[in-house]
């Protein structure tokens, strides 16, 4: 027996709501983000305001802030309890490319084309403004595998890179060196940078690792040597 005109009409109705809140969530997911990087150090006297003003972006919609600790600064007397070599090397890949002859801290990289010292109030604000979101191809990370869409790979080629942070912020006490006994937080500390691959253009699937318990995943599609995020997602 076939249901009245009136219980029909509710459940088309709510068909095409259902419908429209999945073309909601889909969208919001593939939203591309402004990736800001802080590379910063626990021995470094300057860091700490720009730690704070990063805090203060980490949670706004379409923002990927990450915490790159770097390691050149231990020998002043506090070994970095997040610094690891590679994110000194990933600091080091940006300079020639944003006109320095060098690293320093702290720095702000946005999607890897941009950058500030970041411990003024507003200059980091300032460059996301400036610098807009990503505006390469598609990145959807989903089911155990990463999948990057067609288009246009500047110079045939760009790295994939898998980044697992810790989200939220954490708070470390500092006792030796030019930060001694202050306790200094962090927002989304990076524990680990490892590339996974390179997309040349065409659409791609990458398995996407099981992350370590308690961290979160991004992955970055970068033009090589330090060049520009075109892409980025996380979890």
């Amino acid at each position: 027996m076939s249901g009245s005109p009136a219980k029909s009409r509710f459940v088309a109705l709510s068909s095409l709501g259902a419908l429209a809140l999945a073309a909601s969530i889909v969208t919001a997911q593939a939203q591309p983000l402004t990736v800001v990087e802080l590379f910063t150090s626990q021995g470094c006297s300057s860091c700490p305001p720009a730690n704070a003003n990063l805090i203060k972006v980490k949670d706004q919609p379409g923002v990927l802030a990450l915490s790159f600790n770097v390691t050149y600064w231990d020998y002043l007397g506090w070994k970095d309890t997040f610094g690891r070599q590679e994110f000194t090397q990933r600091q080091v890949s940006y300079e020639p490319p944003l006109g320095h002859d060098g690293p320093f801290t702290p720095q702000v990289v946005v999607n890897g084309h941009a950058d500030v010292v970041g411990a003024a109030p507003g200059e980091i604000e300032h460059l996301i403004s400036a610098s807009g979101r990503t505006s390469g191809p598609s990145l959807s990370l989903d089911g155990g595998k990463i999948s990057i869409g067609a288009g246009s790979a500047p110079g045939g080629r760009a790295d994939v890179w898998l980044v697992r942070y810790q989200r939220g912020v954490v708070e470390v006490p500092v006792a030796r060196g030019e930060n001694t006994g202050r306790t200094l937080p962090h927002a989304n500390v990076v524990h680990s940078l490892a590339k996974l691959g390179s997309w040349t253009g065409n659409a791609t699937d990458l398995p996407l690792p099981a992350a370590p318990g308690g961290l979160s995943t991004a992955v970055l599609v970068q033009s090589p040597g330090g060049g520009p995020i075109l892409a980025a997602a996380t979890n």
